[in-house]
Parts: structure tokens; sequence; C-alpha cells
């Protein structure tokens, strides 16, 4: 009887523990809260739904970093089918301002480019109410090396690997690729193998928090999702916000750039000025736009559809 009241105060408190948990995790940005929200502006708009297709294999569920008691998880998608060619790979970043958001809002993205011939993964990070900068920058890298060390079991080209991102998974996309081989960002899994990426794909993403388009900082109202990320505001730090900035890092070994847009100009904050600087070394670069559109439009139809043409297009003027 004593065993079986410890085994259920054991359990109850593994509820608790897992419950609390849940709870504190910031689940303010969904697809659906979005959805919600342009809604009004935007009523013919339509959630994308999950790919099922036989062309497609799937692995969720993936852990690619422990970090103590912590496991690091991400989702594999491509194709069912081996080519005589390794596939080009995309690691796909979610938003959710470094504070909210899941790599499952991604799923259906993954999915269909996984139809098209691409290994894509969904992938989980530190989010700042768990860690703050730059851990989601070390998680990110250590994704990009598990993903490499494993390229036999998904049929990918280890020198083919594109980071693409949006909003906040944007800027986070562009960073790990603008940082490649500095060792303040080594701090993750997987050290050893190379965190370089062949491509980025900027999704709505900032390129700078200091820069005088970015709309990053205000705090008049409440703490601006920067300073929840950084632990300071822009006035407390600023050489941290700027240090933190991916135009910060652009330059002549910046991977070839695609820059897919909303009509809200903020969300590209230093977009003219990475583009000339990746220009001076003559790297690619490509910018598509859409005329009054939403902020989180790639998760939504009528922009999903050729968001995914767009990211098409590009890899295979990339990957040739």
């Amino acid at each position: 009887m004593m065993h079986r009241t410890i085994m259920r105060a054991r359990i109850f408190i593994l509820v608790l523990i897992a419950t609390l948990t849940a709870a504190a995790q910031d689940t303010s940005f969904t697809t659906y809260s979005a959805y919600t929200k342009a809604l009004k502006a935007y009523p013919n708009i339509k959630i994308v739904p999950e790919l099922h297709s036989a062309g497609v294999m799937e692995e969720r569920g993936l852990t690619y970093c422990k970090l103590g008691t912590r496991a690091l998880k991400l989702d594999a998608f491509y194709p069912a089918k081996k080519s005589a060619k390794d596939v080009p790979a995309i690691l796909i970043v979610h938003g959710g301002g470094w504070r909210s958001g899941s790599r499952a809002q991604h799923i259906p993205l993954a999915q269909r480019l996984a139809a098209l011939g691409y290994a894509c993964f969904t992938v989980e990070y530190r989010l700042s109410e768990e860690a703050l900068y730059p851990a989601p920058v070390t998680d990110l890298k250590s994704a990009l090396r598990w993903i490499r060390q494993n390229h036999k079991r998904f049929n990918l080209n280890p020198k083919k690997i594109t980071a693409l991102g949006f909003s906040a998974g944007g800027e986070l996309a562009v960073f790990i690729g603008v940082t490649a081989g500095r060792k303040e960002f080594d701090q993750g899994c997987l050290s050893s193998i190379s965190d370089q990426v062949q491509a980025i794909i900027d999704i709505d993403g900032t390129l700078s928090f200091v820069h005088p388009e970015s709309g990053e900082g205000d705090e008049s109202k409440k703490p601006s999702a920067g300073a929840l990320w950084f632990g300071a505001t822009k006035a407390q730090n600023p050489e941290l916000w700027a240090a933190a900035s991916p135009l910060a890092y652009a330059g002549k070994n910046t991977p070839p750039t695609l820059f897919i847009n909303s009509s809200v100009d903020r969300m590209h904050a230093g977009r003219t000025d990475y583009i000339k600087k990746l220009d001076a070394s003559k790297i690619y670069t490509e910018v598509h736009t859409f005329a009054d559109s939403p902020h989180a439009f790639c998760l939504f139809e009528p922009w999903f559809t050729p968001t995914v043409t767009y990211i098409d297009d590009f890899m295979k003027k990339i990957f040739k």
C-alpha cells in the first residue's frame, strides 16, 4: 500500500511539473492567432493544411542536441524515393519574437518543399523565457551540424544546405548564415562539424536591431521582444543590440540570399544595406515583396503557394 502511495505521489508530481512547464511556455504567437489578427483586413485568407503524400518521408521529434536533461528536437521531411544525387537541404526556423512560436507552424512548408525534392527540417530552439541570446544561435548551429552529420540518413548533400526562417526565425537564419566559423557561437553540440550554410532565405526577418528602419526596441508600452531576448533594452546595452544584428557580419563570405517580404517595411530593416554589402562582393541576392500583405503572409494562402515557388526557383538557381 505504501509503495502504491509513493508511486501515485511521484506520478502526480511529474504531471504537475509537466503542466506548469506547458503553462509557462509563451503561446501568444500561433498560426491561428496570426490568422485571426489578419482576417479582418484579409477576409479571404486560408490557413495552409498539412500535406500527406506517399512521396514524402517524415520523422518527427528527433533529438539533435542534449543540454543536460534538455533535449532539443527537430522534424525531418524528405523525398521517399532516393535519387541518384543527394538532394539540397533546408533548415526551417520559426518566428514568434524570439519568445513564442513553434516549429510545427512550418510543417506544411517543409512537406511541400520535400515533395519538390528537398530534405527539410523544422527545428525548435530555446526561446527567451528559457534562455537569452545567443542561445538560439548556438542551438540552430547545433541543428545544422546534426543535419550535416546525418546527411546519408536523409540522402542530402552536406555542401548544399540552406538556412530559411520567418520573422524572428528569418533574423536567426540570416545570423547563423553570416557567422559561420565564429567561435563565440560554438557552445552547442557537435562543434567539430562545420556550421556553414550555402544559401539563406529570409522571410520578413529584420537584418538589424539598431538600423534607422528597425521597429525593435520600443519600450513605451511594454517590454520589447528584443529587450526580453537580450535581457537589456537598447538604451541599456546598445553594443549588444548592434552585435546581435546580422547586418554587422554580412560581407564577402555571406552566402547568396533570397528575401521574401510582406508590405510591412519595418520587417526588413537593413535589407538595402545588406544587399549593398553583398553586391560589393558580387554575391547573388534576390527580393520578392507581396504588395498589401500581412507580416505572417507565408502561413496563409493566397501567398503560401507563390512563396514556395520563389523558394524552389531560388534553390534551383543556387544549386544547379
